[in-house]
């Protein structure tokens, strides 16, 4: 007996020994409830990469969550006419999401709502080129060299019913329990040219959106994801006006809903802004993109914060996310060690690797 004993100790040490071959490598990422990819949804051509990607690639790293920007790269029967010319169909989402199930990996849309809704002149998307009358009019700021996107004004009466609709249909086809409405960068807000948001708080417009929305999800128990930056203070923090705010948005940190989950990009710094998200009472991810020992910083700052707090601070810390501003195939392809579009997506995807690296065979 005493022999069988030692014997099965013996087998339990090289089984230990053994297991990290067998799981993710090691990086602290694997520690956090959440663990995020967020990246373009791939075209139809493209999608067949996009599956084995997930199988030979995600599959083997810790990452558990997808955020997939699809904005209008599907075919939507409520609105056909905002679809992209080659956009995804129902039965393509649908091999995407089971795909990532096989590996527990959640599949979240991205749509963005009221800001980015297009660029100057020369890209104006779908929703504004089908419905011109629900952009808010960036009036002399379109002149402007450092102008960047347009938005679609909150307080137009019909707005609602058409991107709500667009929501709710990424959600079925998906079959989410979440969706991230972008919400970033938005520096067209209540001007001076529109009859219905001129002389209105900025901060109270833009909390007032983003509970419209929540309110809209919450009535099917769908969660609702944001970007953070209108919501920190450009000045106070130095971060500036893209990470952060200088149009006067931040004070709706204390007016939106704590519901709301909270995604803070900060890309080429790590202010400690994750905690300030979970000491206002969001739960909140942080994102990274293009510089490993930033993303690296925020990782083991998350683990160090939600090891250092008490229970009610660390639940709301919920994880990390990295993200990749560009298309799929430019990722995967630079991804694969081929040519890398340029220095900064290179960058992405090596600070990809560092912080979810594959397994180790």
């Amino acid at each position: 007996m005493k022999k069988y004993f030692w014997l099965m100790r013996k087998l339990l040490v090289a089984a230990l020994l053994l297991l990290p071959l067998s799981t993710w490598a090691v990086t602290g990422a694997e520690q956090l409830p959440v663990r995020s990819f967020a990246i373009g949804s791939p075209t139809p051509d493209k999608l067949d990469d996009f599956l084995r990607f997930i199988d030979e690639d995600l599959s083997k790293t810790a990452v558990n969550q997808l955020f997939l920007r699809i904005n209008y790269n599907y075919q939507f029967k409520s609105h056909p006419e905002l679809a992209d010319k080659n956009a995804l169909s129902e039965q393509q989402v649908k091999s995407l999401v089971n795909t990532a199930a096989k590996y527990n990996i959640e599949i979240i849309p991205i749509i963005n709502l009221l800001g980015h809704q297009s660029w100057k002149q020369d890209n104006i998307r779908s929703l504004l080129t089908v419905y011109p009358e629900f952009e808010e009019p960036p009036g002399k700021k379109l002149l402007d060299k450092d102008f960047y996107t347009r938005a679609y004004c909150p307080n137009h009466p019909e707005v609602h019913d058409v991107v709500f609709a667009l929501v709710d249909e990424l959600v079925e086809a998906f079959g989410a329990k979440g969706v991230h409405v972008g919400m970033d960068e938005v520096f067209i807000l209540g001007e001076e040219g529109c009859s219905r948001c001129k002389g209105k708080d900025k901060a109270e417009l833009f909390a007032s959106e983003v509970n419209r929305i929540q309110a809209h999800l919450a009535k099917n128990k769908i969660a609702m994801y944001i970007w953070g930056d209108r919501l920190l203070d450009g000045n106070i923090t130095g971060i500036g006006k893209w990470a952060a705010s200088k149009n006067d948005t931040y004070r709706a940190i204390d007016l939106i809903s704590k519901e709301v989950i909270i995604c803070d990009w900060q890309y080429k710094f790590a202010p400690p802004t994750p905690g300030y998200f979970a000491v206002k009472g969001f739960n909140v991810i942080s994102a990274s993109y293009q510089v490993p020992s930033v993303a690296k910083f925020q990782l083991n700052n998350m683990i160090g914060m939600r090891a250092n707090s008490r229970d009610t601070i660390k639940n709301r810390l919920q994880g990390i996310m990295h993200t990749y501003w560009g298309s799929f195939e430019s990722f995967y392809q630079c991804y694969q060690g081929k040519a890398c579009e340029n220095e900064v997506k290179a960058g992405a995807v090596k600070t990809f690797i560092s912080i979810y690296p594959k397994e180790k065979s």
